[in-house]
């Protein structure tokens, strides 16, 4: 089983970069309004260095873990689609069976906003798909 460690780290810079056009240009007025964020206008780029260094180690472990899991799929007989079709159901299943059930948690006990909760599954389900589709075709 070979793993696609360059594939990896490009998905995981295509998660930073989606993450970001959702959370900013895309969709970020949205999701403002929909996490309660009241920004005061005094925030610098500089006081976020350390966030988004921890939001790419945490893409590039993602990242990683996929790229096992379609390491797996890819050489199994259960799946015989073509690459970039194992890709994006590798992205799928991963989204559908560990990230949206683990953080509907967060609404089911934890009273979260289930509009916020819609809109970081749609944006993750996005990351997830482009995730697996480059780790398929790189």
């Amino acid at each position: 089983m070979i793993i696609n460690y360059g594939g990896a780290v490009l998905a995981a810079v295509a998660a930073f970069i989606i993450g970001f056009l959702f959370h900013g240009p895309l969709f970020g007025k949205l999701w403002i309004r929909l996490a309660n964020i009241h920004p005061t206008g005094n925030e610098k780029m500089s006081d976020m260095y350390g966030q988004m260094f921890w939001n790419f180690v945490a893409n590039l472990v993602t990242a990683i873990a996929l790229a096992i899991v379609y390491a797996i799929a890819a050489t199994s007989f259960l799946i015989t689609t073509p690459a970039l079709c194992t890709g994006i159901i590798c992205g799928l299943l991963v989204w559908a069976g560990f990230l949206v059930t683990s953080s509907s948690i967060e609404v089911i006990w934890m009273g979260k906003s289930r509009k916020l909760w819609l809109f970081e599954a749609f944006s993750s389900l996005m990351v997830m798909v482009a995730m697996g589709i480059i780790i398929a075709v790189v």
